[in-house]
């Protein structure tokens, strides 16, 4: 996840695609490329919330209440959540705003607001603020773990649940604060707290079934970061995205039932682009396997199966005194494993691209595998952890083909295009699930190059791309706020019998613009 500080057109040449579906052209093959045909579904833009502050998380998590038709918005920069009025989501307007410090998520269910926010250290125990909806009032506040970073209700609207992501403040010897990472599980009619930690976990054992525990010194119970939760009935689903991991959670007791390896994505078998030297889009296989180190985490059921849907964004750890990240061109590779590591090593194949500094080694200490932070795709498993489906090289094709000029460019500029090739490429982060005319449609935001892509994941099996749309403007200024939508952080599905229109709307929120976007589903 990228923390920050806590009438739109496109690119020129892409203005016929303004506020409408970017459809993937048969042309393109592959897992995640089969032809649409009528599941294909309309992206149009209909309106925005602009805060005019940039790059400072000024517009993060989403959250709408039905009943007063309003959207909630984390707003970092400000230490707020900013109240939104979308009755007419052509021309969205703050109407309120609740002090939130440290604001990090919101949710709302049934009139109650719940903001996570984090203590102004960090490390030290955080809190969940409950307001009304309706009147701004704040009703309770309730201590949690370290760093509370995504906050959701159960189905009944019972319980919270909130990912304590638990940070480390470094890892300087002497110096370091690394408390636990947690789940809280909060009981909002007798607002009781109950933790479920870690502690239970041995960090060899994990580590020997593929989780990845990296930090120096550190524990399982610290080394594990809970990122994002999703909920179905009794069970909450958290990503522990930094150990490449899934944490299924017992709501009832409040204990961690399992942590589950999500295992590696092998690039040999896909495509990507590794280098950002290269002048040019160059999307093929590499020795490379990808951590799929989720962001977001969303469910569906099909035939009474749960499914889980995630964005598989990547993370590492950037802290004093501990380098994550490490170049292939500065490494010592395996002349068993990679015979042509002299050509590997040029800029323009490998030699850029970032990768895990414990990627694995051999006694001499030479790399035999090299693994990348991300898989750069959307993936679909099964409630046990199990791979069902990934989008395989499908979302950095989907960009090629449809903004060649803009093909893996950053979000901090534009004029930026395949400048993150050697990172995570276009880094899908924020992934939300809905029913649209009787089929299953996951959306994901698109962190560095921008917009929202569709697939029909009706068939969990055989998803289909049913659809993308981009409201960036790549012919603005992103440091003067004159380039649309950039940043998508939280993708949010509001159904068609709770939106103002009458069909189903996605409200994304947009951290380097400041901007919150709504889109209707037609």
């Amino acid at each position: 996840m990228m923390r920050l500080m806590r009438n739109t057109t496109l690119a020129r040449a892409t203005a016929a695609a303004v506020g409408g579906l970017i459809l993937l052209p048969a042309a393109i093959t592959g897992p995640a490329a089969a032809e649409s045909g009528n599941r294909d579904i309309e992206l149009a833009f209909l309106g925005r919330h602009t805060t005019g502050i940039v790059a400072s998380g000024a517009s993060e998590i989403t959250a709408y209440d039905a009943r007063t038709r309003r959207v909630f918005v984390v707003n970092a920069q400000a230490g707020t959540v900013d109240v939104l009025d979308i009755r007419d989501p052509r021309a969205p307007r703050k109407v309120a705003t609740l002090a939130t410090p440290g604001a990090n998520s919101v949710a709302v269910r049934d009139g109650l607001v719940a903001v996570a926010q984090q203590a102004a250290v960090k490390t030290e125990p955080g809190t969940v603020a409950f307001f009304s909806a309706r009147t701004g009032k704040k009703l309770k506040e309730v201590a949690v773990g370290a760093l509370p970073d995504m906050v959701t209700f159960t189905p009944d609207g019972r319980r919270v649940v909130v990912a304590n992501e638990g940070e480390a403040e470094s890892y300087c010897e002497g110096k370091a604060a690394d408390p636990e990472g947690s789940v809280s599980v909060i009981d909002v009619r007798r607002w009781t707290v109950r933790t479920a930690g870690f502690a239970a976990f041995d960090a060899a054992r994990l580590r020997a079934e593929g989780v990845r525990i990296s930090g120096p010194g550190a524990t399982a119970a610290q080394d594990l970061e809970p990122e994002y939760v999703t909920v179905d009935g009794d069970t909450a689903y958290v990503t522990l995205q930094e150990n490449n991991a899934l944490a299924i959670v017992d709501l009832n007791r409040a204990k961690v039932r399992d942590v589950v390896p999500l295992g590696l994505k092998d690039w040999s078998k896909s495509g990507m682009d590794a280098s950002d030297k290269d002048g040019r889009t160059d999307i093929r296989s590499r020795p490379v396997k990808g951590m799929y180190q989720p962001d977001a985490v969303a469910h569906f059921r099909d035939r009474g199966r749960t499914y889980l849907v995630t964005a598989n964004e990547g993370d590492g750890r950037e802290w004093d005194c501990h380098a994550d990240e490490v170049r292939v061109k500065s490494l010592n590779l395996s002349a068993a494993a990679f015979p042509d590591a002299a050509t590997l090593k040029q800029d323009t194949e490998l030699g850029r691209l970032n990768v895990a500094a414990d990627s694995p080694k051999d006694a001499s200490g030479a790399y035999t595998e090299l693994h990348a932070f991300g898989a750069r795709s959307i993936s679909i498993r099964t409630a046990s952890g199990q791979l069902v489906w990934d989008s395989g090289d499908g979302l950095e094709r989907l960009i090629a083909q449809r903004l060649p000029g803009q093909f893996n460019a950053d979000n901090e500029e534009n004029g930026s295009a395949d400048s993150r090739s050697d990172n995570k490429g276009p880094e899908p982060e924020g992934v939300t699930v809905g029913e649209v005319r009787g089929r299953t449609y996951a959306f994901a935001g698109l962190e560095r190059v921008g917009g929202v892509v569709a697939y029909d994941v009706s068939d969990p099996r055989a998803p289909r791309l049913a659809g993308y749309v981009n409201t960036r403007d790549f012919a603005g200024s992103v440091e003067d706020g004159t380039a649309g939508d950039v940043g998508p952080e939280g993708v949010l599905f509001i159904a068609a019998a709770q939106s103002p229109t009458r069909r189903p709307l996605l409200v994304v929120g947009n951290e380097i613009s400041g901007t919150t976007a709504i889109y209707e589903i037609r």
